[in-house]
């Protein structure tokens, strides 16, 4: 599979279980988040390629998918998904606590969502 299709898949799926998480009797089962973590091991199996490419997910217009993109491209694009996670952490509910809380174990030094 392309990199460019697994970052579809990834913007796909994070924004699929965003949605189904605010949907009345949505399923529990978190299928989303295992097809877009899949899609995200797949791109760093790439190395810096794939990280490269999640980075276009960085000027994404929903800022559920540009936040956890950045998450997770905080070590590899630093200032860029800082700037991105500080603008989602201003807003409120579900995406901006997890944008406050993945900031924050970055400050600690506790953040972990791409190791070398």
């Amino acid at each position: 599979m392309s990199s460019d299709t697994l970052v579809e898949h990834f913007a796909e799926h994070v924004a699929a279980q965003t949605d189904a998480i605010f949907q009345v009797g949505a399923d529990p089962e978190d299928k989303h988040g295992d097809r877009y973590i899949a899609a995200l091991d797949e791109l760093r199996a790439r190395g810096n390629e794939g990280r490269e490419a999640l980075c276009i997910l960085l000027k994404h217009p929903r800022m559920d998918v540009r936040a956890t993109a950045a998450a997770f491209l905080l070590r590899y694009r630093t200032a860029e998904a800082r700037a991105v996670l500080e603008e989602a952490a201003k807003g409120e509910g579900l995406v901006a606590f997890g944008a406050q809380q993945t900031l924050q174990g970055w400050e600690e030094g506790v953040w972990d969502l791409d190791p070398e």
